[in-house]
């Protein structure tokens, strides 16, 4: 099965839709997908939900679909740093739901190991917690969040070889591989693709199975 495209626009041909889910890989300005969301932005999709550790800044990542508008919600730990998506929350003009940064990633590598739930001390007592199920445990409550199961993930890696096993450079390991499992389609943009067999399997950080196009 051919997974290497030759552009961004090529690999999210037939994906992107109106209303959709999509999980984004990247941690502050680290390991960001952003050809995958350059394309994203000129296709034109909207009403979108996003599940990402940040909404990038005004001018780069995520930010630059708040600038057009196409994100309707965000699913983020921390959302500070850009100014759209301040004026665009407090408006009413965004939806935000917050997560604990380990929360979500766990959400994400539930989704991925087809998980749809699991209990958690974090944000128990907070507003995190509110409107979630409460359960007990050895005298400790837990609250439960749902496994992410997003439409689409994007992500970044630094090596893959062409049957898409993956190798992230440092930080930019953060939220790309759970985001990259959790999605019913996933596309990679990476910045060396090399022949299949030629990467140490013991270097390789997401098998790919997970992986569907590569550019």
């Amino acid at each position: 099965m051919k997974k290497v495209y030759g552009s961004a626009a090529e690999a999210l041909d037939g994906l992107l839709f109106d209303g959709m889910f999509v999980a984004s890989g990247g941690f502050g300005l680290c390991g960001i997908p952003e050809l995958l969301l350059q394309a994203i932005k000129e296709s034109g999709t909207k009403d979108m939900t996003f599940a990402s550790n940040n909404a990038g800044v005004d001018d780069f990542g995520i930010g630059i679909l708040l600038q057009t508008k196409q994100v309707k919600k965000m699913i983020s730990s921390y959302v500070g740093e850009n100014a759209e998506f301040m004026r665009q929350y407090l408006s009413g003009e965004l939806e935000l739901e917050f997560n604990p940064q380990g929360t979500l990633a766990e959400r994400m590598r539930a989704g991925g190991c087809g998980i749809p739930g699991f209990y958690t001390k974090t944000g128990v007592g907070t507003v995190i917690a509110e409107g979630k199920e409460h359960k007990d445990f050895d005298g400790e409550t837990y609250v439960m969040e749902r496994g992410i199961f997003a439409d689409l993930a994007i992500v970044k890696a630094w090596k893959a070889d062409e049957t898409g096993n993956l190798v992230f450079r440092k930080t930019a390991r953060n939220f790309n591989p759970p985001a990259a499992m959790c999605g019913k389609t996933c596309v990679v943009e990476v910045e060396e693709i090399v022949e299949t067999g030629s990467l140490d399997p013991d270097t390789i950080h997401l098998p790919g199975i997970y992986v569907h196009r590569l550019i």
